[in-house]
């Protein structure tokens, strides 16, 4: 079971960009599997969106306040990992 993690009010959006079969992509769609029904539960009303796209390098986009947007490479990165970096930036 996931930690519980209560996403911010000045955080508006995440989007996860993952390959379905690249190797890099593989920490990203485990996060995906262990942690995401969870962290979604415990914010229900908060848009999380995944995008599999072929070939393409893992990144985490955050959509804050004003539009402003920030990401993060997941590349090669572990499920728990993921999973930090999204509770790091929902504060």
């Amino acid at each position: 079971m996931s930690r519980a993690i209560k996403i911010g009010s000045k955080l508006k959006e995440l989007r996860i960009h993952l390959c379905q079969k690249g190797e890099t992509s593989k920490g990203v769609r485990e996060f995906i599997e262990k942690h995401y029904v969870n962290l979604k539960s415990q914010n229900p009303r908060f848009p999380i969106l995944i995008r599999e796209c072929s070939q393409i390098e893992p990144r985490l986009w955050a959509r804050f306040e004003k539009g402003k947007e920030e990401s993060y490479p997941l590349s090669n990165l572990s499920a728990d990992t993921v999973l930090s970096k999204i509770e790091s930036i929902a504060k």
